[in-house]
Formats: C-alpha cells, structure tokens, sequence
C-alpha cells in the first residue's frame, strides 16, 4: 500500500520495528547506519529523550535522502521511578534491571520521527506496563534463553516474559514492542 507518493525508508536494525511496519502493509526499504552516538544530555528531562535520540537518528540520515524519500526513525525508553532502563550489556545487567521492574509500573516511551527533505514531524507515545513479582528463577530463565540484550529494559513484551509476566498494558501494545503503529500509520497519512 502506498499511503502519501513518498518512496517509505525505515531506518532501524530492529526486527521487531520491521515486523510491526509490515504489518501495515506498507511497502518499505529499510537503511542502516550503525555508527549513530545514542547518548543524551544528562540536562535533558527524562520524558523526552526518546524524541531527542530519534530526532539524532534523523539528523544521521539527512544527507543521504533524497525528495522522494521519506524516513522513519524511532527510539524507545523504559522508564522506571524517574530512571531510563537502557539496553543491558550483559546477562547480570538485564537480570538487575528485571529484578528492578519485578511488581511496579513503569512507561514505556516511543517517539518517531517523520523526515523528508522538505519537512520533519515527530510525535511519541507513552504506556504504562506493569510487571508482576518475578523470582530469580523466571528471571534467569528468560535473560538466559531469550538473551535481552537489545531491549530496552531488558524485555520484548512479546516474548516469554511478555506471556507470564505483563499483569497489565495501559496503553498501545505495539508501542511497548518498539513501534506506536496506530499513531504511525495515521501521520504517515497526514505528513
């Protein structure tokens, strides 16, 4: 489907974001560039740094586009108890942040940006999930055989963890999985 005459570029390593905008049977390429800097101002408030890094990843793009071209970039954040929950860099680090969700709530905080070479639109989305208790073992279970370790904090919701652990979703699910897809769709329509 074509949805505004722009050619659609996707610009994610992640498979989950490609599984999610298939899903809208939108025709798309994706474009990699894996040397983006994913840091953020420590200044910066918490709520927003989602939209700041994936207006970073748009930035990295800009050259490379061309009129036609219209790309999608985006970044999610767990947020918990005013702390981002990143990407863990080992087993011991997904299992501490785990450990940390185990019964509370937290957001989770998508933002994507829309960018061509005439214009850009940015817009997130928040969800709120809530984890029942874990034990150590459910924990070492899932970081072990699901390895966590390019997911923010620590979990994909449509894994195993996702099944025994999410008690409750406030909000889109599909946003928790990496790609608000309802909102995307529809400014992929209006941009």
């Amino acid at each position: 489907m074509k949805l505004n005459g722009y050619k659609i570029i996707l610009a994610s390593n992640s498979p989950r974001r490609k599984e999610l905008l298939s899903g809208l049977d939108i025709e798309y390429e994706t474009r990699v560039n894996p040397d983006i800097d994913e840091s953020y101002p420590n200044t910066h408030p918490l709520e927003d740094v989602a939209a700041y890094l994936a207006k970073k990843k748009a930035s990295a793009y800009l050259q490379q586009l061309d009129d036609e071209e219209l790309l999608i970039t985006s970044d999610t954040v767990v947020l918990l108890e005013n702390m981002i929950l990143g990407k863990p860099a080992c087993e011991e680090e997904s299992a501490l942040m785990l450990r940390s969700l185990s019964g509370k709530t937290h957001k989770v905080i998508t933002a994507v940006c829309l960018t061509s070479t005439k214009k850009q639109m940015c817009f997130s989305d928040t969800s709120l999930v809530t984890f029942g208790q874990l034990t150590d073992t459910e924990i070492g279970y899932y970081v072990s055989k699901y390895k966590p370790f390019d997911k923010a904090g620590a979990y994909g919701v449509q894994e195993w963890i996702g099944y025994m652990a999410v008690e409750r979703i406030v909000g889109s699910y599909y946003n928790v999985m990496g790609l608000p897809v309802f909102k995307l769709y529809k400014e992929l329509k209006e941009f």
